[in-house]
């Protein structure tokens, strides 16, 4: 009872801070709340992996995002405003959000019907951070944003994906793929600091 009271703590954990990426304008509370992100589902993924596997994803997540924000740490442009106007404002961003909310608590129910055993809150949790991940991915066209939705959609598969496969080498080739992702990202960071002058414009 306690866990699964835990694990549905992680979910809001989960969309407080998938929404928060969303409508944040400063890169450092993104990175802050992706970092966090991976915190509640590292939970998530000890339900069915020992904590030592989950541990894995856990290390995996936060330098990741440590590569992330120290490339863009040395990044000195000037951000600019976000433009307020709909549909590109955050009202529009945060109603998105809370449509991804209501559609993963909704298809929860039907999706451990059809897959029995794996947990409601780590279907739910699955698929909230997947559908805000393309939800991201939908609304912007600037690279650490691209980057951050990417490694939620990621995150968001590893989760549900690790109730039905616990072998270690998949373990340790999402966590390849999380840093490659990550590292590329950074790359793209410091060879498009000229198109980035606009960035929070998105």
């Amino acid at each position: 009872m306690a866990a699964t009271l835990l694990a549905w703590v992680a979910v809001v954990l989960l969309a407080a801070a998938s929404a928060g990426i969303l409508i944040s304008r400063d890169w450092r509370w993104r990175l802050g709340l992706l970092a966090a992100q991976y915190l509640a589902a590292f939970w998530l993924v000890t339900q069915h992996w020992p904590v030592g596997m989950a541990a894995v994803k856990l290390v995996t997540g936060w330098m990741a995002t440590a590569a992330l924000g120290m490339t863009r740490l040395g990044i000195s442009y000037a951000e600019d405003a976000e433009e307020s106007f709909w549909p590109q404002g955050r009202t529009f961003r945060l109603f998105g959000a809370a449509i991804m909310v209501v559609i993963a608590i909704a298809a929860g129910p039907r999706v451990e019907s059809l897959n029995p055993g794996i947990g409601l809150p780590v279907i739910v949790g699955s698929l909230l951070l997947v559908g805000t991940g393309l939800l991201h991915l939908g609304i912007t066209s600037q690279t650490l944003r691209v980057v951050i939705g990417l490694l939620t959609v990621l995150c968001g598969f590893e989760i549900i994906y690790a109730a039905v496969e616990s072998s270690i080498l998949v373990a340790a080739l999402l966590a390849l793929a999380n840093l490659g992702l990550a590292l590329t990202g950074s790359y793209l960071l410091i060879n498009s600091v000229p198109a980035e002058t606009d960035e929070e414009t998105i």
